[in-house]
């Protein structure tokens, strides 16, 4: 069972284990991009098929914000 806003298959329990492999920070879901986002690393990781993909060379790199 899918939580609202969240991709098929993803389980948003998930969230409240998993932590940056990098950082060791919380993680949010972002549900357009379907990616577990690192705000402390800037990074994203993928989610492929409901499974998060928690590799650093996996992930996107998120721009910068501007001042």
């Amino acid at each position: 069972m899918s939580e609202r806003g969240t991709e098929p298959g993803f389980d948003q329990a998930l969230l409240e284990i998993l932590v940056c492999p990098l950082t060791r920070t919380r993680l949010r879901y972002d549900p357009a991009t379907r990616e577990l986002v690192s705000d402390a690393a800037g990074l994203a990781y993928p989610v492929r098929g409901g499974v998060p993909v928690m590799i650093a060379e996996e992930a996107r790199q998120l721009a910068a914000a501007s001042d």
